[in-house]
């Protein structure tokens, strides 16, 4: 099953509890949270404050995504937030095989997440240990991109290294994401979809997810 994760980069903070509601009940499986510093990103986005204020207001899990510069000082801060689910990037992290096991070791869900310009091979060696890829479609720092469409072969290609070195790992895709990408990123390989602008700029969020959960569907 294509699991559909709403990213509250897009949502209104000022009506928060109840668009979280609404994505709850329209059957969103988790609730995607874009870190970011202003530093490895061009933008400032929320921390650990919201992150323990938005695991008050949903029982579903947090999948706290940390585009942010030194991320292994802060990775005991997001868990003890309520973040289920911890992805670091590629690009941050120096020594990534500790990182992924210190994230492992606090008893979350790890992921690792590469741009667009580095490519899925750099992942061989971690692969194994991981819960879940991410792969970005666009350059991350702010919602409402376009989707990049190039990346339909690289999501492809790094589902086949899935199958091959870790078949139980997720295959998260970032970026983009709406009723006209979906079918394809789902085809190459994906299932677990992050969606911010589409879900919460539509005017009707539980439409939205209803639409995304048709489009994952096998014709």
């Amino acid at each position: 099953m294509v699991l559909v994760a709403p990213s509250l980069l897009s949502a209104d903070f000022g009506d928060l509890k109840g668009q979280i509601a609404q994505a709850e009940q329209a059957g969103a499986d988790w609730i995607h949270l874009d870190v970011m510093d202003g530093h490895f990103v061009p933008n400032f986005t929320i921390g650990p404050p919201v992150i323990r204020s938005v695991r008050k207001l949903t029982k579903l899990p947090l999948d706290a995504h940390l585009m942010i510069e030194e991320p292994d000082r802060y990775l005991e801060v997001f868990r003890e937030a309520g973040a289920d689910s911890i992805t670091v990037h590629f690009e941050t992290c120096p020594h990534l095989h500790r990182t992924v096991h210190k994230i492992k070791s606090l008893g979350a869900r790890v992921g690792v997440c590469i741009n667009p310009a580095t490519p899925e091979t750099f992942l061989s060696e971690i692969i194994k240990d991981v819960d879940m890829v991410l792969v970005m479609t666009v350059n991350p720092g702010f919602g409402g991109q376009s989707f990049i469409p190039s990346s339909i072969e690289k999501i492809r290609r790094t589902a086949a290294m899935i199958r091959e070195s870790n078949p139980q790992a997720l295959l998260e895709v970032d970026g983009g994401i709406d009723e006209t990408t979906t079918p394809s990123v789902v085809g190459a390989g994906a299932n677990v979809l992050v969606s911010g602008s589409y879900i919460f700029g539509s005017g009707n969020i539980p439409r939205a997810i209803a639409t995304l959960r048709a489009k994952s569907r096998p014709v």
